[in-house]
């Protein structure tokens, strides 16, 4: 746990400090040859890449790799190695966009085109269209779970290989449909679904702590979070509550202190922009007790 808070902190660090560099290390372009090879190696029409199970024969061999080194490092160098090589691979598979950078961009845009193509790196899909309006904090909050909280989550329950293996079920499931046959694509994003689902809910959790309780609670609900299928769309309802209860809160105060409502420009992404900080920290402040409640045992 203390590794995944130092990974973390080093993975926000980098992206203010050498946003270059960390744009640079986070590239895929051999995964996307990879599936590329071997689709053109892969069997006739009933081969098992062709089918819902096909991905994992492009998962398996990096996710082992990985899982390997760190088998191979834990105990070296009293921890160290573990440590810096937990860092590298969260660094890695964290984005692969810094997301408040990219808030902070559109933000700041002043011109409509450059806003618009600002907000379009916001979509957590390719092709997705981004505009301001009630749909904001749904899209950034899942853009949130894939950028940040998923790989930290499956980093902590499964180490560097668990981060893996997110990034790439994630890259594959929304990659361009001429890499991946119709049924290896529906049956990777029915694995990215599962992975996503208790990420989801933890998301949900730390939403309801950071913010109104109820609005997020019943929103929750509503969605069918409380049901069992691996479909995490609550997220993006507990979302859009939990922003507009905010707002509305906010625009009561103003009446009663006398003042009239303004409503600023992109004001759902700087409110959900907000929570999604909450709801970092939350997460990092119970992982900083589970470390200390270690030393301390």
């Amino acid at each position: 746990m203390f590794t995944t808070l130092v990974a973390v902190i080093a993975a926000l660090v980098l992206g203010h400090v050498a946003p270059a560099l960390g744009t640079s290390l986070r590239q895929f372009h051999w995964y996307d040859h990879w599936l590329e090879w071997i689709g053109s190696h892969s069997s006739g029409e009933g081969g098992f890449w062709r089918g819902r199970y096909g991905i994992w024969l492009a998962l398996l061999p990096p996710v082992l790799l990985v899982l390997l080194m760190q088998v191979a490092l834990s105990g070296r160098l009293l921890g160290l190695a573990s440590l810096l090589f937990g860092v590298v691979v969260l660094v890695w598979t964290w984005g692969p966009r810094d997301l408040d950078i990219d808030v902070e961009s559109a933000l700041d845009a002043t011109e409509p085109e450059t806003r618009r193509a600002r907000l379009a790196q916001l979509a957590p899909e390719p092709g997705m269209v981004v505009a301001d309006g009630p749909a904001m904090p749904g899209l950034l909050m899942r853009s949130a779970l894939r950028r940040w909280f998923a790989p930290l989550l499956w980093f902590l329950l499964l180490g560097p290989a668990g981060a893996v293996l997110y990034r790439l079920t994630e890259r594959a499931a929304l990659a361009d449909a001429t890499l991946l046959p119709s049924d290896n694509t529906a049956g990777t994003r029915i694995v990215l679904r599962w992975l996503e689902w208790p990420v989801a809910q933890l998301m949900t959790l730390a939403l309801a702590l950071a913010g109104n309780f109820d609005l997020v609670f019943r929103a929750w609900r509503a969605a069918g979070g409380d049901r069992w299928p691996a479909e995490s769309g609550f997220l993006e309802s507990a979302a859009r509550a939990a922003v507009f209860g905010e707002l509305a809160e906010d625009a009561e105060d103003q009446l009663r202190d006398g003042q009239v409502p303004v409503s600023a420009e992109l004001v759902e992404l700087r409110d959900a922009m907000s929570l999604v900080w909450r709801m970092l920290l939350v997460w990092l402040a119970l992982l900083a007790l589970l470390v200390i409640a270690g030393w301390v045992s």
